[in-house]
């Protein structure tokens, strides 16, 4: 008869399994979106290796996690389509329709409605979730890229690459109620946390746009050099903002460098270098671990916030655009 194990060392064990069980799950997955491969990579954050691909539709981009925290939205270019995946089967639930060429999106917070920057239409696309179809679009500028909706979800902000600007649109109206000049290209944004500031990368002019959201003016524009380094490839795309909003992560493109931009002083306090164009960035809960998407490198940079240092680098596919962690 095997010997049994008393009781407190059987919770002990059980305690163990579970603490085991919580970490794994604590360490998640980066979702990394392949152009090329018309794939998803998952890299395990604990081994940080590649552990598998998701098959999606062509040419995925822009990625979001839905505010269920159940699903992937998946912008594929080329199809004109969003992928809605099932995170915990990793399994196709259905494909939305997106219109011709889309670029960026957001979600509104109770999941219903998708709005999708058209680049070559010049449209902000309107795509119910549930049943996966286009019910309208709002006109802005040429090329629009960025788009992110404001905490309460009246307004959308849209950058226009051609115009240089941020188009301030009433979603009630459906239409633009202000436009705020940008840097040059403007891309993507990020709000911080309190919904007060919007940053704003302007690719070919090597900077940030700072917005205040209440007065829906310019605040700041933060200006970016790097050494060794043209001011013409320092070409600023991602970006991501710290939970706590004392730090936003900038990407600089073919510059091959992120940016640690202090928020209070609106100053660059560290660059790394990473891989060859830099371009999709995500940080993880707890916010140590920043991870860098490099479109021309192939690959993903691993770095470490606290010592502002790459510490690994990861093969995730051919022109790899965007990263989503899942914890």
């Amino acid at each position: 008869m095997p010997l049994a194990l008393p009781l407190p060392l059987h919770r002990a064990a059980l305690a163990a399994a579970l603490l085991t069980a919580t970490l794994a799950q604590a360490q998640g997955t980066a979702w990394v979106s392949s152009e090329k491969d018309n794939a998803l990579a998952l890299v395990d954050l604990k081994t940080q290796t590649v552990t598998g691909t998701v098959a999606t539709c062509k040419r995925p981009r822009h990625m979001q996690i839905a505010p269920d925290g159940k699903h992937l939205l998946v912008a594929c270019g080329d199809s004109g389509q969003a992928d809605l995946i099932d995170l915990a089967t990793r399994k196709r639930v259905r494909l939305l329709a997106l219109g011709s060429d889309p670029e960026i999106f957001d979600v509104t917070a109770d999941g219903k409605t998708l709005y999708v920057t058209n680049e070559e239409d010049a449209e902000l696309g309107i795509v119910d979730v549930a049943s996966g179809k286009r019910t309208g679009a709002i006109k802005v500028g040429e090329e629009p890229e960025g788009v992110k909706l404001s905490p309460d979800g009246k307004t959308a902000y849209v950058t226009s690459e051609v115009a240089s600007l941020v188009h301030v649109v009433d979603l009630a109206s459906g239409k633009v109620a202000k436009n705020i000049p940008a840097g040059k290209r403007p891309r993507r944004f990020a709000l911080t946390p309190d919904g007060a500031q919007l940053w704003v990368t302007n690719e070919l002019d090597a900077s940030v746009t700072v917005i205040d959201t209440k007065a829906q003016t310019v605040l700041d524009t933060i200006k970016f050099t790097v050494k060794g380094a043209r001011a013409a490839d320092i070409t600023p795309v991602g970006i991501t903002m710290a939970r706590d909003g004392t730090r936003a992560f900038v990407s600089l493109g073919k510059a091959n460098h992120v940016a640690f931009v202090d928020v209070a002083s609106r100053k660059t306090t560290d660059l790394v270098l990473v891989g060859k164009r830099a371009w999709g960035v995500a940080l993880d809960k707890a916010g140590k671990t920043l991870y860098v998407v490099n479109g021309l490198s192939d690959d993903m940079s691993i770095v470490d916030v606290a010592s502002a240092k790459a510490t690994k680098t990861v093969k995730v596919g051919r022109v790899p655009h965007s990263v989503v962690i899942v914890e």
